[in-house]
Parts: C-alpha cells; sequence; structure tokens
C-alpha cells in the first residue's frame, strides 16, 4: 500500500477488523505503522491511517499505564496454572480447538493459545521453533496478555471489546511483539452470554489476511456450539446457580431454566443462598429492609411470587430455606480469596453483588466481599491485578488501589489519577469536579 493510495485506510479496509486486505503491501504498511507507534509513543496523537480498533485500543492501553517497552508478567505457573486451568470451562473444548486449530499452527509455524477472560494465557501450543521465540517474550501459559497489562494485542483485546480481531505487527502496543501479527475471536458462555475468553493464532505476517481471522472465529462459533451441548453439571435438576456480582438484577439457573430475578428477588436468593440452614420471617425482614415500618406481609407477598417463580418445591418455609444446593458466583471468590489464590480470585470477581441494594445485608457481604479482595490485591502488591482494578468502573475512584498502583508502576498516567484524586480528597466541603470542556 503506497503512501498515495489514500488519505485514510479505513475508506480500503471494508471490515474494521481485518488488519490487511488481500493485495495490500504488508512491507509498506508495517513501516507506516511503525511511524504511528512512535508518534504516538511520544505524542499521544494517532495519524489517520491507524484503524480505529487499534487506535482506540493505544488510547485504553496508555490510560492503563501500560509502557511500550514493558514485558508480560506470569501470574500462574506448575500446580496453580494446573488447577485453574482443569476448573476452567474452556478445558472441555481444548480437543476440538486442537482438532481445528491444531494443523493450521503446526503447518503454518503458528501458534494456537487460549487466554481466559481477563487476558491470561492458559494453553499456548504449535510449532517447536515459534515456541522458543514466543517464550523469550512471555507468550507462555499462566502470562496476563490483558490489554490492561501488555497493550493492544489479539487475545487481550479480543477479551477487552468482546470481537474478533485482528492485530498486524506494529499495532502491537508493546514493541517486542511488533514482529508478530495475530487473530483472536473471544468464546461465550452458552447459557449465560458471559465472555469466558478468546481463542488466537499468532505467528508472522502471513496471518495478516482476512482468512486467519474469519477461521479463528468459525472455531470460536464451534467452540461455542459444542459447549452447549455437553450436558452441564451444574445445570442438573436438583442444583441452582446463582449469578449476581456486577449486575442488579441476578440470574438464575435451575434445572437448565434461565431465570432473571427483580433485584428483590435476587436480594432474597443471595442471602437465602448464604443461609442453606434457612432464615425465619423476621430474619429476612431485618436482612431485607431498613424501614422498620415494612410488614411481614409484605415479605410473604414477596416470598409467594418468588416461589411460583421457582416452580414448585425449590423454596420451602418454616424457615425459609432453598431446598437445592445452590452454586454462587460469590462463593466462587471467597473460595478463592481463602485458598491464596488472588488472581483466579480476581478473575472471578466481576463486580460488587448487587450494586444498588440497598438491603442492609447484602450491603454488608458486598463491603465484606469487595474490602476482602481488595486488601489481597494491595498487599500483594501485583502491577497488572492493581491495574485491572483501578481501571474497572468500581476501581477507578478507589484512592488506596491506586496509591499501591503508583507505589508498583509509578507511571506518567498512574501518577496523574492519583493526584487527581488527592486533590479531591483535600477539597473542601462541597466542592465537585468541575465539567470537563
Amino acid at each position: 500500500m503506497s503512501p498515495a493510495a489514500s488519505p485514510s485506510r479505513e475508506a480500503e479496509v471494508t471490515d474494521p477488523w481485518v488488519a490487511l486486505e488481500p493485495g495490500a503491501d504488508p512491507a509498506e504498511l508495517a513501516r507506516e505503522l511503525r511511524r504511528a507507534h512512535e508518534t504516538f509513543t511520544a505524542a499521544g496523537t494517532v495519524p489517520r491511517r491507524v484503524r480505529t480498533v487499534v487506535a482506540d485500543s493505544w488510547r485504553r492501553s496508555a490510560r492503563a499505564g501500560v509502557g511500550p517497552d514493558g514485558t508480560a508478567r506470569v501470574e500462574l505457573t506448575d500446580g496453580d496454572l494446573g488447577s485453574y486451568r482443569a476448573e476452567h470451562p474452556l478445558a472441555r473444548v481444548m480437543p476440538l480447538v486442537r482438532e481445528l486449530l491444531g494443523p493450521f499452527a503446526a503447518d503454518g509455524e503458528h501458534l494456537l493459545a487460549v487466554c481466559d477472560a481477563q487476558g491470561r494465557l492458559l494453553w499456548v501450543e504449535g510449532h517447536a521453533a515459534t515456541r522458543r521465540r514466543a517464550d523469550r517474550m512471555n507468550f507462555v501459559p499462566g502470562a496476563h496478555w490483558a490489554e490492561s497489562a501488555m497493550g493492544t494485542n489479539a487475545p487481550g483485546t479480543a477479551v477487552a471489546v468482546d470481537r474478533p480481531v485482528q492485530v498486524f505487527a506494529a499495532e502491537h502496543f508493546s514493541r517486542r511483539v511488533q514482529p508478530w501479527t495475530c487473530a483472536a475471536a473471544p468464546v461465550h458462555d452458552p447459557r449465560t452470554g458471559r465472555v469466558l475468553g478468546a481463542l488466537d493464532i499468532t505467528g508472522g505476517n502471513g496471518l495478516a489476511h482476512p482468512h486467519s481471522l474469519g477461521f479463528v472465529q468459525a472455531v470460536a462459533r464451534a467452540a461455542e456450539s459444542h459447549l452447549a451441548l455437553l450436558a452441564p453439571v451444574e445445570t442438573a435438576a436438583d442444583s441452582l446457580e446463582l449469578t449476581a456480582l456486577g449486575r442488579d438484577e441476578a440470574r438464575l439457573l435451575a434445572g437448565g431454566r434461565k431465570i432473571r430475578l427483580s433485584r428483590r428477588h435476587s436480594e432474597i436468593l443471595v442471602l437465602l443462598a448464604r443461609h442453606p440452614e434457612g432464615l425465619t420471617g423476621d430474619e429476612l425482614l431485618c436482612a431485607l429492609y431498613e424501614d422498620e415500618s415494612v410488614t411481614p406481609v409484605t415479605l410473604r407477598a414477596e416470598l409467594a411470587r418468588l416461589r411460583r417463580i421457582l416452580g414448585p418445591g425449590l423454596l420451602a418455609s418454616r424457615p425459609y430455606r432453598l431446598t437445592a444446593a445452590v452454586a454462587s458466583d460469590v462463593v466462587v471468590v471467597e473460595r478463592r480469596l481463602e485458598s491464596g489464590a488472588i488472581a483466579a480470585a480476581a478473575t472471578a470477581y466481576t463486580g460488587p453483588l448487587l450494586p444498588g441494594s440497598q438491603a442492609p445485608a447484602v450491603a454488608r457481604l458486598r463491603r465484606r466481599l469487595a474490602d476482602g479482595l481488595r486488601t489481597a490485591l494491595i498487599a500483594r502488591r501485583d502491577p497488572d491485578l492493581l491495574a485491572d482494578w483501578a481501571h474497572a468502573p468500581w476501581g477507578e475512584d478507589d484512592l488506596d488501589v491506586w496509591r499501591a498502583l503508583a507505589a508498583v508502576r509509578p507511571s506518567a498516567a498512574v501518577r496523574t489519577r492519583l493526584g487527581e484524586l488527592e486533590a479531591e480528597l483535600m477539597a473542601p466541603a462541597g466542592w465537585t469536579r468541575p465539567a470537563p470542556r
């Protein structure tokens, strides 16, 4: 592609998620991108020839404090990595992924990689010589390749934007990754729609072709279809699965049925899941309502509606209790924290528990869970884990976490944000942050 061909690559590339169209000159494009990358890292401006998806990713990377000369951090090793992989949902589709992507990786001297929803590599397989080269930049199982850790890269960006994406040459934010080209596609839980991770193919410039992105996307869809066909033990008729982190209305899987609960019913289910022995009506009233004028009749009406939604036999009374075992994302985070698996706990924490709930008992549980995790993250002093928390919606104003992050990753962006938070802390009463111009 010559500079005179067009003032904008967006006009030429029909699919903005594809890095290079057939017939374009990869060597010329690589040179343009290197110049654009140097311009951005020096001045913070993005030349027009950079694709929008890449420009947006560069800006997110810079805001996260990622440096262009950084190296991926290996967070999971040996037994921790093995245990985490064994319990990850994508382990169930790895035979299929290897069957479909493995020959392509081996024949083309590429790598097949699979990451989790936080951008941590779980499997990296493929051509032996290519793996040895990738080892030198820590593109290895257990390494953290999220955008907030390593900047723009296909697996990290795919899970960040929840879209299949191709990253070519100097579109990578990290300079040591710029000799590579990769294409990745997210994989979703077919029951809940939640991103489980991403499939990635990494290699040389030969991957900068629309077919490689389409192929990876097709394999990701095949993996989702395979997951849907597998009989999950969690949806057995006598079990319940409750998802309540990061959402005001919890989601319940009961005997294969997906149930979206109202806010009040979400609160009730969370509390009953915490107390398998059951709660009396008075105990539930105190746990749910700050207003002491709320009558037991109001609570009984809510429980009657909930019983109809759940179906026969699942909600018992005297005391109120669930008759089936409940698996919840709250318990997953708690157990990982208790076992010292801080990175795994942070991965499972998708946001505060029922963030809009005013129920006293739910609010206490929400604070206890968040405080336990953030305290563990601060004590661990892992810059990538701290950055993930600080740049999440629930952590963007967390002064203690930003201070801990500044101590281990004192980038200009981190110091600037910390200064803003400390200025707000010292501001006089009634002061409000000026509106952006």
